[in-house]
């Protein structure tokens, strides 16, 4: 970006500012990132009113190569421009530079390549209809945009999530006005950028800047000239927007928040496991939806699991983002930590035994104003207790014993959401057993966050609505037109 420390609004390829601004914090050590401005309601019109008229001025109408040819020279721009990629991710959020290259902007490349390759290839229905009377008719279907789409992503992975959702809005002829969250604007806008490098027309890619209630997001969200918004972040926020549009009847897909499961048998591969468990309850400091927050240890190795978990936690370093061997960086602000440490304080009130963590660590006076907290385990809760109901969202999890396999898919599935959960054991015939019985949109089997983009990806319950991934997301960013013709 020309001026990474000032961030615009982008509407019809122009930088908008605003009269309101807001501060952009880095959470490593409080220092400030950006001033960030913040679109009104007539900001949001004009970014609106844009993806309308790019929307008829060419792009919805532009032939499936034309499209597919521009999402592959986007992904070109974000390999060529990775390391300013990895820079503003990591000044948003503090995450390990490396985890940054290797997931959030390796991904995002991935995401513009593989939604053209399924536009390009994905075909639709034809039949060949008889009648009574002994006449044929043709019915096929065409896919048609869904028009202007509200893109709103979250914070804890920005550019991974925006692409998710960008990449096949923009293959399936739509245009789009992003809101990003107010705690990661960075790449959002560096990403319109790159819009601009690979020829994206003008008023394809719009980004407005702010906040959810009585700000863009709700401005956006309200607005009578979306045809349809996409949201990823927590269920409370989802079930707003579900409010916002329903007055016009718009169609949404939501990811939405988890309190996704682990159940680990005892047959397990334990070296392997360990690892495994160490991944999805620390990665991102616990701040994927996808994260495990309930493990559930068949009662015979529970000691073991415990243990070799507390080890684990221990061995992981938290500091600046650019240090070597640094593997876990901070919350993504103050107000989270905050939220995070109640949990911490009020699992001590519901009876936890702290095996390690549970409070903020001393880094030293130079990361003393940074969102740092401890990775944390706890034993002694029950499914019952709002620590083992409620999303934390942070690096944490509370381990519980079972005894037998339908105790532990019970377990498993006594709760409100329905994103994913994973299944250890080495008896492959019980891993597809139990893992097709989660109530979840993903189940995984001796692994975890291991992904084929064109999978469907999404929850059931207070996890979302729909499906993205592959021809999944195609049903949400296209209307079906069938049409027949007598023959």
């Amino acid at each position: 970006m020309s001026d990474p420390t000032q961030l615009f609004n982008v509407v019809g390829g122009k930088s908008v500012s605003s009269d309101k601004t807001f501060e952009k914090i880095n959470p490593v050590d409080g220092s400030l990132v950006a001033t960030v401005h913040e679109a009104d309601r007539e900001i949001v019109d004009q970014a609106v009113d844009s993806a309308r008229a790019a929307l008829n001025g060419g792009w919805g109408g532009a032939p499936v190569s034309e499209r597919v040819a521009a999402l592959r020279r986007v992904a070109d721009c974000i390999d060529a421009r990775a390391a300013d990629f990895v820079a503003a991710e990591v000044a948003d959020t503090g995450k390990p530079v490396a985890l940054a290259r290797e997931l959030d902007v390796a991904r995002a490349a991935a995401n513009f390549r593989s939604f053209a390759d399924t536009v390009a290839t994905e075909g639709l229905d034809s039949f060949l209809t008889e009648t009574a009377s002994g006449a044929t008719a043709l019915n096929y279907a065409v896919r048609k945009p869904l028009g202007v789409v509200a893109v709103i992503v979250p914070w804890n992975l920005p550019l991974l999530l925006l692409t998710w959702k960008v990449a096949p809005a923009l293959a399936c002829g739509n245009t789009v006005v992003v809101k990003p969250s107010e705690e990661t604007p960075s790449t959002a806008t560096l990403l319109a950028e790159v819009m601009a490098e690979a020829g994206v027309p003008d008023g394809v890619y719009n980004v407005v800047h702010g906040f959810g209630p009585d700000s863009a997001g709700e401005f956006l969200t309200s607005h009578d000239g979306i045809d349809g918004v996409t949201f990823t972040g927590e269920s409370a926020t989802g079930s707003a927007i579900m409010r916002a549009v329903a007055p016009n009847v718009r169609p949404v897909s939501f990811e939405l928040g988890g309190k996704n499961a682990a159940v680990v048998f005892a047959d397990c591969d334990l070296d392997k496991t360990l690892d495994g468990l160490t991944r999805s309850i620390f990665l991102n400091t616990g701040q994927v939806c996808l994260c495990t927050e309930r493990v559930y240890v068949e009662r015979s190795i529970f000691d073991q699991v415990a243990d070799g978990l507390v080890q684990r936690a221990k061995e992981l370093r938290l500091g600046r983002p650019d240090v070597d061997g640094t593997t876990t960086g901070p919350l993504i602000s103050q107000q989270h930590r905050a939220k995070v440490q109640s949990y911490f304080d009020l699992a001590v009130q519901e009876g936890a035994t702290v095996l390690t963590g549970g409070g903020i660590p001393d880094l030293g006076t130079e990361l003393a104003n940074g969102a740092w907290i401890e990775p944390t385990l706890w034993t002694g809760l029950d499914n019952s207790d709002r620590c083992v109901r409620e999303e934390v969202f942070g690096p944490v999890a509370a381990l519980i014993p079972f005894d037998t396999e339908e105790e532990a898919v019970a377990l498993a599935n006594d709760t409100d959401y329905g994103l994913a959960a994973a299944v250890w054991t080495t008896n492959l015939q019980r891993g597809h057993r139990v893992a097709q019985q989660m109530r979840v949109g993903m189940a995984w089997v001796n692994t975890w966050y291991l992904r084929d983009l064109r999978s469907p990806f999404g929850g059931v319950g207070l996890s979302g609505i729909g499906r993205e991934g592959g021809v999944h997301s195609l049903h949400f960013y296209t209307e079906p037109t069938n049409v027949c013709v007598a023959l």
